[in-house]
């Protein structure tokens, strides 16, 4: 999730948010990077009952690399950027390269991971563009 600070306000609406996900199962633990700010936000939903008291929160550098991994191919496109003028041009440059990540790994219906010619068909549905 992008956002322009990464306080205890924002890590509090991150885990509200994919704890309400459909998804998403009461977690027995929550391994978070070494930021100060995850901690307090934990804190604060197990205070709201948003999350179940025995919810362990686990800080490690390491175990979070599933996480990251899953960036390292936006991080290859916005890197050479140099940057973003505003927050907003990089909410709306970053949001298109996880879309088109998610149609290239095949987590979009009727397109699986490797059908090229479904990823195109469906870009092609929505934008009305395509090679061909």
């Amino acid at each position: 999730m992008l956002s322009a600070k990464r306080d205890t306000k924002a890590a509090k609406h991150f885990f509200k948010k994919v704890l309400n996900a459909s998804h998403t199962i009461v977690p027995r633990v929550i391994t978070v990077d070494k930021n100060a700010a995850d901690p307090p936000a934990i804190e604060a939903l197990k205070a709201d009952e948003a999350l179940p008291k025995t919810t362990e929160t686990r800080q490690s550098k390491y175990l979070n690399n599933t996480v990251e991994q899953d960036h390292r191919f936006i991080k290859r496109r916005s890197n050479p950027g140099l940057g973003f003028g505003s927050f907003n041009t990089a909410r709306r440059t970053l949001k298109g390269y996880e879309t088109m990540n998610m149609i290239r790994k095949g987590q979009i219906k009727g397109a699986d991971r490797g059908d090229v010619i479904g990823q195109i068909s469906f870009i092609h549905e929505i934008f009305g563009v395509a090679v061909w």
